[in-house]
């Protein structure tokens, strides 16, 4: 018997979405370039801005295309939230880049470096997974493997982040670095929590039309 389903086709939200989320992965890899060339600073950070205010472009349509639609493909609330969830993974990608030119840190080190390619990992998977919701009754154990995955690449980052930390407290000697790169690596894992966020709404989209 076939199966149909229950989400009404409107394509607009889900071309945003993929925009969006294009938009954000493109963020992360700017970051990566920057961390780990380390030269053309502020070019770079320049970018990043340039893509975050893309990333608000994106939000601000879907939130005007979701109070003008009166059928939406699923919930208005995971809509919302899926949109400002992107929205923030990209803007605290663009807040651990501008507080790198602002405080003038030094080369980012191993452990920035491999948050960076963590960061870049997750927000490609993400960009993965994304188109899936367009099909998701056919689509549902990729959707769920890939949210697994997400989920690993997050506890990850923790990893990452939690040693970061430890060594910064240990080796930094000025207490300044010390404050400039916790609230660096803080935008960094926030942006990495926040793709989590992504997928659990994924998750929970797909699994409440399946």
């Amino acid at each position: 018997m076939t199966k149909f389903s229950l989400m009404p086709r409107d394509d607009k939200f889900f071309d945003l979405f993929e925009a969006g989320v294009t938009n954000m992965e493109r963020a992360a890899e700017s970051l990566k370039e920057l961390i780990c060339s380390w030269e053309s600073i502020e070019d770079k950070v320049e970018e990043l801005i340039k893509i975050e205010h893309q990333g608000d472009t994106i939000t601000h349509e879907i939130m005007f295309q979701l109070n003008r639609s009166f059928i939406t493909p699923f919930d208005r609330e995971d809509i919302g939230l899926l949109a400002h969830s992107l929205d923030d993974v990209t803007d605290l990608i663009q807040a651990a880049a501008d507080s790198m030119l602002l405080y003038k840190v030094k080369r980012p080190g191993k452990r920035a470096q491999e948050l960076a390619d963590t960061l870049v990992q997750i927000t490609s998977e993400v960009l993965k997974v994304m188109p899936l919701l367009r099909k998701h009754n056919a689509n549902l154990e990729k959707i769920l493997t890939s949210c697994v995955e997400i989920n690993r690449l997050e506890n990850l980052a923790d990893t990452i982040y939690r040693a970061a930390l430890s060594e910064l407290f240990v080796d930094a000697t000025e207490i300044a670095d010390v404050i400039k790169w916790r609230e660096i690596y803080e935008h960094m894992e926030g942006a990495i929590d926040m793709c989590e966020d992504v997928a659990n709404v994924l998750e929970s989209v797909a699994l409440k039309h399946a």
